[in-house]
């Protein structure tokens, strides 16, 4: 049943795909979000059903109004998971049981691209994720001026600077970081609170996937601090945004009151 699953989604995707992406400038951007169903605080996260559509569905939905977003793929592991995006009519391919990451899921589903393509990493659990905040990332990336863009935002509730599952950044005068902590950063002055979306090429990507793990990124649990302990370089784009990603049975239940009041104000 996997096999069908990874040869359907897998071919379906490239059927649609292959006629664009081959033959598309290097500016093409693509939405792959990476998914997992095994989560420690909060199993089966992807599928669980908020106002009637799946957590993965809202983060999807939120992504197709981005403007420079050509296409939307979900790289997932678990059959669950993906019988919730084909159900919705999403694009969803299966991937290796044995990453070690989001970011190394995401390099397995773009591995056929040219090396060119701009691939956007958008959390599966981020389902408040503003289209002008992808479109703002996409066009920064199109600048050249970082193997990697990222997003960051204004941080003011002590809590949430204080919580190790909020990430934070610095940056130099240039905006590009500096380093990014679970601590709080710096230790006075404004905090800005680490938006978990990248946007990198396709090539870089794999070889991203390829650099020794560093202490850094080992001692923080952030990956991306991998890329700063190799020489690369992150460009920040400081953004207005009220996304956060949804860690705990707690964020569960702020993202579904908040849902549900935007809803009946609509």
């Amino acid at each position: 049943m996997r096999v069908s699953y990874r040869l359907f989604t897998w071919y379906s995707f490239q059927r649609s795909l292959i006629g664009c992406v081959w033959n598309v400038s290097s500016d093409s951007a693509i939405a792959i979000i990476p998914a997992r169903y095994q989560s420690t605080r909060l199993p089966g996260k992807p599928v669980i059903k908020v106002s009637g559509k799946t957590l993965i569905e809202h983060v999807y939905r939120r992504v197709e109004q981005a403007g420079l977003i050509e296409r939307i793929l979900v790289a997932t592991d678990d059959e669950r998971i993906a019988k919730a995006v084909q159900g919705f009519g999403g694009n969803v391919t299966m991937t290796r049981m044995d990453h070690q990451s989001g970011t190394d899921r995401l390099a397995e589903a773009a591995a056929s691209l040219p090396p060119d393509t701009l691939i956007v990493n958008v959390q599966g659990d981020e389902p408040l994720i503003e289209p002008e905040v992808i479109d703002r990332a996409i066009a920064a990336a199109r600048l050249g001026d970082a193997e990697i863009v990222t997003l960051r935002t204004k941080l003011s509730d002590r809590t949430a600077i204080e919580d190790p599952n909020r990430v934070k950044v610095v940056v130099d005068n240039l905006g590009f970081a500096l380093y990014f902590s679970r601590s709080p950063v710096p230790s006075t002055g404004t905090t800005f609170l680490h938006l978990g979306l990248y946007v990198y090429r396709a090539g870089f990507l794999k070889r991203f996937t390829q650099l020794e793990r560093t202490p850094l990124e080992i001692a923080e649990r952030l990956e991306q601090l991998r890329a700063l302990e190799h020489g690369f370089h992150i460009r920040v784009i400081e953004v207005e945004s009220a996304s956060w990603g949804i860690d705990t049975p707690a964020d569960l239940e702020k993202f579904k009151t908040l849902f549900e009041e935007t809803q009946g104000k609509a």
